[in-house]
């Protein structure tokens, strides 16, 4: 990390993290631009889903519209590698067929039309029935679907349409909504008699009789009436079958950080897996480990290298939404053509982990690949308890353990004490897999220590298909448990993996679950992992993340002597120095501040501490010098409006009142809204 940018990096990232809005206004479709509500109504009207619709109508530009239209068909491309968007492309041409064959009796274009409708949201069909001059039958249609499954439909279907009359135009049929009476000419029994009308029909055409009660191939009916499942279909499956493929998360994405993330990435939404878990290491310390597996991983190639660039930013707010810690890293991936290949096919994982004090926080993760434009993000709730506290952590599931890690001894993400967890996001294991199950529990009372017991707890469904109870005083580890779990007599399906801690009468303390699922693969996709480790414990690094995260949260007794012992470490360090300098003037300990500050300054040439120079000199009451450095600070960075203010500041109690007019007069002149300014400037000039 260049610790020169860092406090360029952090200063830009709390400013882009300052203009994060939740809350958006939603526009109607009125308020759209013609092609927008064009775009909205007529084109995308039976595909886009709620959410998604939801999103565009809070977007507050054109310009965020544009992107989403992008990012709306990306979604939906089935080979984004290629320049065309083959689902796009297919769409546009139902929806020209639909306006030219259908709805020519209707005033609205035949897209609106009922069979515009099915035909743009399911296409071509298989076969197409026509029964249009039977004397006794109102003109039919019937089109036949199947093998369409994949989007939550049965696997053979049929969409029915009539028409009443030569006025009115195809409609759609329901057997409940209408029945077989209605497709009879002049049908004169009774009309909630469907079993008299069936009979009828069935005379006139059979086909069009089977139909009329249910539109599911092969759907067994109790009696002669409607299928509910057939007005299900109509109503509900087919109408959402458009979503079945569609991760619309994207959208809420792209409405959340739209004042964040860069143009270029808006529209490049990734879907992931992701796992968040704070653990306690030997030290006390608590840590954030966290992974993100991407849908993909994009390398350009250069020659024989292939390269990826990821940026990582993250930010962790309390429960007011008060920023707290943020980090920034930057990871460059350079590969050969051989490493590619070993890769191609497998998942990516990306896992780091930061130091956290207690609290109850909200987690923000964004990750940035530059090369490719494209990005993902995970958001968590997480709490860090109290270290004497009662608790047990949530349970971490992995499909392999390195009992014996060659980084035993450092920081590194999942890694515990000796052994290195390789957890799964999706908790998906196959009946070939060993479940490797770790937990934590602290702030264990004597008592529990030696009559506590823990019960393992197997569910499948609801049925109870495992139970395995072990008492605290078999481990030697009381704070940290590793149990694995074969999985060879289990089925595939769903599980509940249950962990209770038992007081000595067997009543439960503390309970965890997790779930997981046996896949019927015999083998499952296995990321190759990019794991970043930390320094140790007692490095200033650390000490200094913690330090500042106090500072933040107001605790600026504890945050001195962290910062402190950060800066003394490495007094070179300008970031170190700071964020001591912070704390200092918290302290009003600005003697300190000026020691720190032209140490930096005449060692190092750190100019940026001069503006921090001034105000210690200022509030020492040391105004020439405070003045002095000011402008000094303005001459190497330019222009800056708190600089301008303290100028005027120092003269006005020097008594020059002319070169502090000066001062306050260019500070108007950048920002005239300084409604206070304005009237000293104002009280000046009409003492002169």
């Amino acid at each position: 990390m260049q610790k020169e940018s860092l406090l360029r990096v952090i200063f830009c990232f709390v400013l882009i993290w300052s203009q994060f809005v939740f809350g958006q206004t939603k526009k109607t479709l009125k308020d759209l631009d013609p092609r927008f509500r064009k775009w909205l109504e007529d084109e995308v009207a039976y595909i886009i889903t709620p959410k998604e619709k939801e999103v565009f109508l809070q977007l507050e530009t054109d310009r965020l519209r544009d992107i989403f239209i992008e990012a709306f068909w990306k979604q939906r491309d089935p080979t984004p590698g290629t320049p065309e968007n083959e689902f796009k492309t297919e769409h546009y041409r139902r929806i020209n067929y639909a306006n030219q064959n259908f709805g020519k009796d209707s005033p609205g274009p035949g897209s609106r039309s009922d069979m515009g409708r099915i035909y743009i949201t399911l296409g071509e069909p298989k076969a197409v029935d026509k029964y249009e001059n039977l004397p006794d039958m109102h003109p039919v249609i019937v089109w036949f679907y199947s093998g369409m499954i994949e989007l939550g439909l049965p696997n053979s279907f049929s969409v029915v349409f009539f028409r009443r009359d030569s006025i009115h135009p195809y409609e759609l049929y329901s057997p409940i909504r209408y029945g077989p009476q209605y497709l009879v000419v002049n049908y004169r029994g009774d009309m909630t008699d469907y079993e008299e009308a069936y009979i009828q029909l069935y005379d006139i055409e059979p086909n069009v009789a089977r139909v009329s009660l249910s539109l599911i191939e092969g759907e067994s009916l109790q009696q002669i009436s409607p299928s509910i499942a057939s007005e299900v279909l109509l109503y509900q499956k087919i109408p959402t079958a458009p979503y079945e493929k569609v991760k619309d998360s994207y959208a809420d994405k792209l409405l959340a950080y739209k004042d964040i993330i860069e143009v270029e990435y808006t529209a490049n939404y990734m879907e992931n897996d992701s796992m968040v878990r704070v653990l306690q290491d030997s030290s006390g310390l608590f840590f954030v480990h966290y992974l993100i597996e991407p849908r993909k991983l994009t390398f350009e190639r250069y020659d024989t290298r292939f390269l990826s660039n990821l940026e990582i930013n993250g930010r962790v707010t309390d429960t007011e939404g008060n920023s707290i810690y943020q980090f920034n890293r930057t990871v460059p991936i350079e590969m050969n053509e051989e490493q590619i290949a070993a890769i191609r096919n497998k998942l990516f994982s990306f896992q780091d982990m930061f130091p956290l004090i207690g609290g109850r926080y909200k987690l923000n993760i964004i990750l940035k690949n530059v090369g490719s434009k494209e990005f993902t993000s995970v958001e968590a709730d997480i709490s860090v308890p109290e270290p004497q506290s009662l608790q047990m952590s949530p349970l971490i599931l992995a499909d392999r353990v390195d009992r014996e890690s060659k980084f035993k001894g450092q920081n590194k993400p999942f890694l515990i004490e000796n052994y290195q967890l390789v957890p799964t996001p999706r908790n998906d294991f196959t009946a070939k897999d060993t479940l490797y199950l770790y937990f934590q529990v602290r702030g264990l009372t004597e008592e529990l220590k030696g009559n506590g017991t823990l019960e393992f707890s197997l569910f499948k469904e609801s049925e109870k298909v495992r139970l395995l109870s072990r008492s605290l005083k078999d481990f030697a580890d009381q704070s940290n448990f590793l149990e694995e779990f074969s999985l060879a007599d289990l089925p595939p399906a769903n599980y509940t993996l249950r962990v209770s801690l038992l007081d000595g009468n067997k009543a439960a303390v503390l309970s965890e679950r997790a779930f997981f699922y046996i896949s019927h693969l015999a083998l499952l996709p296995r990321p190759w992992v990019l794991s970043l480790p930390l320094p140790a414990d007692n490095d200033p690094e650390l000490v200094h993340a913690l330090g500042v995260q106090l500072l933040n949260k107001k605790d600026i007794v504890k945050a001195r002597s962290l910062l402190e012992q950060a800066f003394r470490r490495s007094p070179s360090s300008p970031m170190f120095a700071m964020d001591y300098c912070r704390v200092l003037f918290d302290l009003q300990e600005y003697q300190t501040i000026k020691q720190v500050g032209l140490r930096l300054l005449k060692e190092q040439g750190r100019h940026e501490f001069l503006q921090v120079l001034g105000r210690a000199s200022q509030a020492l009451g040391e105004l020439a010098d405070a003045v002095a450095y000011y402008k000094e600070y303005l001459t190497r960075f330019g222009t800056n409006i708190l600089v301008l203010n303290a100028i005027g500041d120092c003269y006005y109690k020097l008594g020059n009142k002319e070169e502090a007019l000066t001062a306050w007069e260019k500070s108007l002149e950048l920002n005239p809204n300084q409604a206070e300014l304005k009237a000293r400037v104002k009280s000046l000039k009409e003492q002169k």
